[in-house]
């Protein structure tokens, strides 16, 4: 049984719905931390959608916050805990992506993920299972979880946009070249990248134009 996302979301500019993207928050933070983003891109997407989850679970290290599954070094649960909670996450991630489609008559290729850290690593994780593509992951400051057993798992490669701090002292910038690595071996053709120089764990201008750029080119916006 999947649990429902609440979601906050963003109305179209234009009024009119022809894509969507899915803001998938960090560990401890909950929809509204990144539903913001709407604002400066919504201008540039007029005809898109934002729309922003939280996660499943109340987060132990965040009273306020969410978390799409635990983290054992954080809140002291076990390595079985927190695969169980991201394979459960993922479900519930799918089960949200697929209503998105029906309830807002969208295709696929017309929907988007943004994931920030943790968020990041649920779209990394989901969208190549998905039996058709999404038109793209915009994956900030997370990394992929259990690489090795992606080439085996794959289904669809939908383009990645990997971005990333150099200066990020939560998840190591070296996350981004080793997802990279394996989203390559894995048989991706489209897999970018953007390194945020002097920025730690957060998304800085110049990720947010790459990303934009990113977005509008993989949703033929323009």
């Amino acid at each position: 049984m999947t649990r429902a996302l609440d979601a906050g979301r963003r109305e179209p500019l234009s009024g009119e719905t022809r894509s969507a993207v899915i803001f998938l928050h960090g560990y401890g933070a909950n929809g509204a931390d990144l539903l913001g983003l709407a604002d400066p891109l919504a201008e540039f997407m007029p005809d898109t959608l934002f729309l922003a989850p939280d996660a499943p679970e109340a987060c132990a290290g965040a009273p306020f916050g969410f978390q799409w599954f635990p983290i054992p070094w954080i809140d002291g649960s076990s390595e079985e805990e927190s695969r169980a909670g991201a394979v459960r996450a993922a479900e519930d991630l799918n089960a949200f992506l697929d209503g998105v489609m029906v309830d807002e008559d969208l295709l696929p290729e017309q929907v988007m993920l943004f994931g920030f850290s943790q968020g990041t690593m649920m779209a990394l994780h989901v969208a190549p299972r998905r039996e058709d593509p999404v038109a793209g992951v915009v994956a900030f400051s997370g990394r992929l979880l259990e690489p090795e057993l992606l080439a085996d798992e794959v289904v669809s490669r939908p383009p990645v946009l990997l971005v990333h701090g150099d200066q990020d002292e939560v998840v190591p910038p070296q996350s981004l070249p080793d997802a990279a690595q394996a989203l390559q071996e894995a048989g991706w053709t489209e897999v970018y990248a953007h390194v945020m120089k002097g920025t730690a764990h957060g998304i800085a201008p110049d990720g947010l134009q790459v990303a934009l750029a990113f977005m509008r080119e993989r949703l033929g916006l323009g």
